[in-house]
């Protein structure tokens, strides 16, 4: 099973968004969302919005909304 993880992180690292889901084409859009929300003066400061997969649902950030689809 792939699970995408998409991740909003600020500068220091910290997550401030995490959304966890089976279907990669919802995934696909929502990261595409954050990317254009990131103004650029987030951007310079070094804000990220990450897209990853991972195997087990073990390996997604305990505080990300996991949906079932």
């Amino acid at each position: 099973m792939t699970i995408w993880v998409n991740e909003q992180i600020d500068p220091c690292g910290i997550i401030h968004s995490c959304l966890a889901c089976c279907d990669e084409q919802a995934a696909k859009e929502c990261h595409q969302t954050w990317q254009d929300n990131l103004t650029e003066e987030q951007k310079q400061e070094g804000w990220e919005a990450i897209l990853r997969t991972v195997d087990s649902w073990d390996e997604v950030p305990v505080n990300a909304l996991k949906l079932s689809y």
